[in-house]
């Protein structure tokens, strides 16, 4: 199985330490962000790796090199020329996922214990397209599910903005549940055929797009330890709960 690390960001939340360095090499106790969601995945024998690089990615890939990808097979997605989001990251890397097996993808600044045996697990029994990790923490931003796990849309709660292809008439009496996104996903390799996004964009579009005909999973292992590492801040956290 293989998986990916969305790596390229600008990382504009970490400053002052991206103003020199890629938010990817960002230490946590001694280890950097990309270090260990890669031996993460080590844990659950994924050791064919994609991260994609923009922002100082020469920094990202001779730490790759001198570590000798810290046990992994590590192949570069380059988006140096173009930042790509999650989304255009993705479909740019498809060349590198692509096969017969589902495959993984991580963001590096997203740091978790949630069990991949068990998401990987879930995402056979149900056979959706997509698959991905939710909890019921407090965020700004949230994924709908109907009672059965199934993608129906997508909030802003400070806006009030909602859109999705399974949000239903008021008066349908049908009662969604609002869920955070843990950044760790499980896809059918007929994904790349079925986005229709191209260039620049989240994988939040091709989500409430395909959920309109397929089957879009939220997978919920609240309780998991998790640690969006997005500000200086939350190193400290970070570093109280993973060492």
């Amino acid at each position: 199985m293989k998986a990916m690390i969305f790596a390229a960001g600008l990382g504009t939340r970490f400053k002052p330490w991206t103003d020199l360095y890629p938010k990817a090499l960002a230490l946590v106790n001694g280890k950097s962000l990309l270090q260990r969601n890669i031996e993460y995945l080590q844990q659950y024998g994924v050791r064919e790796v994609v991260v994609n690089v923009h922002h100082f990615a020469d920094q990202v890939v001779v730490a790759v090199n001198e570590n000798n990808g810290w046990g992994s097979n590590i192949m570069i997605s380059d988006e140096r020329e173009e930042l790509l989001e999650t989304g255009g990251g993705l479909v740019k890397a498809r060349p590198l996922l692509e096969g017969r097996e589902p495959f993984i993808t991580l963001n590096v600044d997203i740091l978790t214990d949630l069990n991949l045996d068990k998401l990987l697990q879930y995402h056979r029994q149900h056979q959706p397209l997509i698959s991905f990790g939710v909890t019921n923490r407090l965020t700004s931003r949230y994924f709908l599910f109907d009672k059965d796990d199934r993608l129906c849309g997508w909030r802003n709660v400070n806006t009030g903005e909602e859109k999705g292809p399974h949000l239903g008439a008021p008066e349908s009496g049908k009662t969604l549940i609002q869920k955070a996104y843990s950044c760790a996903v499980v896809f059918e390799p007929g994904i790349f055929s079925l986005i229709r996004q191209r260039g620049k964009f989240s994988l939040t579009e091709p989500y409430l797009d395909l959920a309109a005909d397929h089957l879009v999973l939220g997978y919920d292992h609240s309780g998991d330890k998790l640690v969006d590492v997005g500000r200086p801040e939350s190193v400290a956290v970070a570093e109280s709960l993973f060492f």
